[in-house]
This record gives C-alpha cells, sequence and structure tokens, in this order.
C-alpha cells in the first residue's frame, strides 16, 4: 500500500506547479487498488459501546465471576484438609474419613449460607451507612478544615517568625550573654 505526501499549488495565469512545503500543510492520500478497503472507508463506523443499544438486555444486578476480585479474603479459603489431617500410622476408616469431609464442606457451606441470608443485608446496610458517614464527614469537614489549615498557616507562619524575631530572639540571646559569663568548677572536697 503506497502512500504519497504532495503538495499542489495552483497559479490562475499558468500551469499547476509542485512546491515544497512544510510538513504541516502536507495531505496524505493512501493509494490502494483493493474495493473492499475502499466500502469500508466509505461505511460509517458502529458508534462507541457505551452508546450503541445491547442487542440482549442485560440483568439489573449481574454476578461477577469472581465475588473477591482484589483478594481481600484470600486468608478464608479454608478447606477440609487446612483444619483436619490424619498422620501417617493412625488412620481411621477410609469411609469415616470420606464422610467426615463431606460432613465439614457442607457444615461449611450450608452454616455459612444461613448466617448470611440472616445478616448479609443488614450488615451490608449498616456498613453502607458507615462508609457514607465517613465520606461524608471527609468531604464536608476535614477537607474544608485541611483548607483552611492550608490557606491560613502561612499567615500564622509570618506572624510567628515576626513574634519570635521581635521578643523571643532577643530575649534569648540577652539571657545567653549575661550567662555566658557564668563559670561553673566542680571540685572534690
Amino acid at each position: 500500500m503506497p502512500h504519497l505526501l504532495y503538495s499542489l499549488h495552483l497559479q490562475p495565469p499558468g500551469p499547476a506547479t509542485v512546491t515544497m512545503m512544510s510538513d504541516e500543510y502536507l495531505v496524505e492520500c493512501k493509494i490502494d487498488d483493493d474495493d473492499e478497503e475502499e466500502e469500508k472507508l466509505h461505511q460509517t463506523p458502529p458508534p462507541p459501546p457505551q452508546f450503541s443499544t445491547p442487542a440482549t438486555p442485560q440483568p439489573l444486578l449481574s454476578q461477577p465471576e469472581s465475588r473477591d476480585p482484589y483478594g481481600i479474603n484470600q486468608h478464608l479459603k479454608v478447606e477440609f484438609s487446612d483444619v483436619l489431617a490424619e498422620p501417617a500410622s493412625p488412620h481411621s476408616c477410609d469411609r469415616v474419613w470420606i464422610y467426615s469431609g463431606i460432613g465439614f464442606e457442607s457444615a461449611r457451606i450450608w452454616s455459612y449460607r444461613c448466617l448470611t441470608l440472616l445478616c448479609a443485608v443488614p450488615v451490608s446496610l449498616l456498613t453502607g451507612c458507615l462508609f457514607a458517614c465517613l465520606a461524608c464527614l471527609h468531604i464536608w469537614c476535614v477537607m474544608p478544615c485541611v483548607q483552611v489549615f492550608h490557606s491560613c498557616l502561612p499567615c500564622a507562619r509570618s506572624l510567628w517568625l515576626s513574634v519570635v524575631n521581635i521578643f523571643i530572639a532577643p530575649l534569648c540571646s540577652s539571657v545567653a550573654r549575661c550567662c555566658s559569663g557564668i563559670y561553673v568548677k566542680l571540685s572534690k572536697e
């Protein structure tokens, strides 16, 4: 696919002349004999995904594949072999070991499901309210106070430097001069 860059300058009385120009005035023209690509150029592109209508309506609350995508609760992935294990010498019957594993997993899964059925919605509402209160306090109380301090501290700093230079520094230097003549001798008697 060859590309030609050219500039054409037409003069009214005479023939067309080709002149050298800076790169900002150059136009890129693609020369191609392929008709399929030419048809693609004349077609309107599809709209961006946010503006196109989906072919099938999606449910309001879709369940993601992973409910812990950031791995917050990796430490809670407990299996039967993480909790119970028999050493090589004392073994129980094989059926006892299999049924105890099934019982452990069933009790763990169904207890979790029952507890989440009872507690998940109220706890999520409470944590949502807690984080909303924290966000509100941060947005409307903490950050305005921080901005007030940032805007007032330069003035307070210059005021404090003036107080130190006018009152405290001369007082400290005069006390230092008064005390510079004092000598302390330690002797054993």
